[in-house]
């Protein structure tokens, strides 16, 4: 693991969050491993979607024909800068139209699909945002979700708590520790189909997978 000194004062760090995170979390969101699990999570969407974290733009590839609308949930303004590129060159319309994923401004049933990659991770109210999710999302339409959490072996699990502090510091609020699909069954979401592995090339304690697709109503 490389070490990074973290600056002390709080205007440098939030210049960091700010300016500097979301160049690194576009590489390293943008890299080939995570590819064929982004096209899988977005398979079989359908209609109007509200993307949750919808970050520099990384899933814009693999949206399928299907989708008429991506309303893009994004906080940081630098990061929808990088994504102008993959925003104007999509054949789906997209729109930033939200900032914070925990107070989605929608009216109740507005959308027939949601989809969050890399995301739940961070936000900090999760339980709020996922309430958010099942009154913007139609009874019966879907969460697709591809997201990392805790692991299911004892030693890995142990290191992801030592070093949680850590991540969050660095990477904008993200917790290793997260049981996602607990929590998405905690909210009432049906998980009907689930994937659970370690993302092959980086350490267990930052790759443990969890890809699905969950109902709402």
């Amino acid at each position: 693991m490389v070490s990074v000194i973290q600056p002390e004062d709080n205007s440098d760090m939030g210049f960091y969050d700010d300016r500097v995170l979301p160049h690194i979390l576009n590489f390293m969101c943008g890299m080939d491993v995570d590819k064929p699990f982004r096209e899988k999570a977005c398979a079989d969407l359908t209609g109007d979607v509200v993307e949750l974290g919808f970050g520099s733009g990384t899933n814009v590839e693999f949206y399928p024909d299907t989708v008429t609308r991506i309303a893009a949930i994004e906080p940081n303004d630098e990061a929808w800068k990088i994504a102008a590129k993959r925003v104007a060159g999509s054949s789906v319309p997209i729109d930033r139209a939200g900032l914070d994923g925990q107070h989605l401004p929608f009216d109740d049933d507005s959308f027939d699909h949601a989809l969050s990659t890399f995301t739940m991770c961070t936000i900090p109210d999760l339980p709020a945002a996922l309430a958010e999710v099942k009154r913007v999302v139609r009874d019966g339409g879907t969460l697709h979700f591809l997201e990392h959490g805790i692991a299911p072996d004892e030693k890995v699990r142990t290191w992801q708590h030592r070093l949680e502090p850590m991540q969050k510091r660095l990477v904008g609020g993200c917790h290793l520790t997260r049981d996602i699909p607990r929590a998405l069954a905690d909210a009432g979401l049906t998980v009907e189909s689930l994937e659970q592995f370690y993302e092959k090339g980086a350490p267990k304690s930052l790759a443990a997978m969890s890809l699905g697709v969950a109902r709402i109503g």
